[in-house]
């Protein structure tokens, strides 16, 4: 690891197109700016660990049918909806009888 001291305004080149510029210092912050290209990723480490923690929680919950979805998102249905929905589902999976014509 390369340790430095730099003063506010001054730059550390990384590579020939990133640059970090120290911005300011304030008590126990530095505010840093970075100037890279479109495609170079820059991410805060713990903004990184919160969101695997959240999808690592996500994972482990099982929470992928879609009954645990709509009582997150304040969608919860009645059992008798439910029911009712699942014998409509049923009855659109079931082959279409061929009835001939009436002769009148």
């Amino acid at each position: 690891m390369l340790v430095l001291t730099r003063k506010p305004g001054e730059r550390v080149l990384i590579g020939d197109d990133i640059v970090v510029v120290v911005l300011d210092v304030r008590g126990d912050g530095i505010r840093l700016g970075f100037e890279a290209p479109r495609g170079v990723k820059i991410q805060r480490e713990e903004v990184l660990a919160a969101v695997a923690a959240q999808n690592l929680a996500a994972a482990q919950s099982g929470a992928t049918d879609a009954e645990s979805i709509a009582r997150a998102l304040g969608l919860e249905r009645t059992a008798a909806a439910g029911a009712a929905q699942q014998e409509s589902a049923a009855a659109i999976d079931q082959p279409m009888k061929a009835t001939p014509p009436s002769r009148d």
